[in-house]
């Protein structure tokens, strides 16, 4: 069963090889969207570090500096295999122990999620990929919900934290399992976030996540209107740039403050 696939007993017959000439990054930021990928191309002049040599084609991973981070950088692909794969490939070529993924999300509850940020707190693991880096369990914790949180509650921007709902299957989002999910305490659903986590925790990264409501599950009918706009808003890569400062920030004065 999926639920028996973890293994911390044995090697991986494949695994991730750092390379020598990998570049040094304080953190990763992760997106979905190829417009917020042409922005920061055309805007910040990236280094191209690397590239994700896929079958269905190639795609660059970069780094600049801001301010005073270094920054990886890359567009990620849609669901939990790919985006773990993506993940475990960045490591190749950036040496990079902070995550940053941001991306879109089907609300679960209009009332709750309509016009706000979300922050996961846990994950629900309907996805195959996660089994292989943890133990089984319904959930996994996201770790840095709190950080998260905290930041946009000290930016004023509207969020809301809560559960969320991943799963690789999207046609597959049925009724039933609509209303389980929502009866746990899930607000949102999306493809990617307890896969994530999964690999973090495996690999000693730190994930930090935020999603923004597009489509709404909870409505007669589904509805999209807004996904285009929750996928590609520059307004995100100004909040994960802003947070990747704080996050960055807050960890240089909390290792200071243990050297004295």
């Amino acid at each position: 069963m999926i639920t028996e696939s973890f293994d911390n007993e044995s090697e991986a017959i494949i695994n991730p090889i750092p390379n020598k000439k990998r570049v040094k990054c304080d953190i990763c930021i992760v997106t979905f969207s190829y417009e917020i990928e042409e922005y920061v191309v055309a805007n910040f002049k990236p280094k191209i570090v690397g590239f994700f040599k896929w079958v269905n084609g190639t795609y660059p991973l970069y780094a600049f500096k801001y301010k005073n981070l270094n920054l990886g950088f890359y567009k990620t692909l849609l669901g939990a295999p790919a985006s773990v794969g993506i993940l475990e490939d960045a490591t190749i070529y950036i040496d990079a122990n902070k995550f940053l993924v941001f991306g879109s999300a089907g609300s679960l509850d209009k009332e709750i999620c309509h016009n706000k940020v979300v922050v996961p707190t846990y994950a629900y693991r309907d996805e195959g990929t996660s089994y292989h880096y943890a133990k089984a369990k319904d959930y996994i914790k996201i770790k840095n919900a709190k950080v998260v949180e905290k930041f946009m509650k000290d930016n004023k921007i509207p969020y809301v934290a809560g559960r969320v709902w991943t799963t690789d299957a999207f046609y597959r989002e049925t009724k039933n399992n609509f209303k389980k999910r929502k009866d746990e305490g899930c607000i949102a659903v999306e493809m990617e976030c307890s896969a994530l986590q999964a690999v973090c925790d495996f690999r000693g990264k730190e994930l930090y996540y935020f999603l923004v409501s597009g489509d709404l599950l909870d409505a007669p009918e589904w509805e999209d209107k807004n996904l285009h706009e929750a996928n590609h808003n520059l307004e995100n890569f100004q909040i994960a740039l802003k947070l990747a400062q704080e996050i960055c920030k807050t960890k240089k004065s909390n290792n200071d403050d243990k050297k004295h």
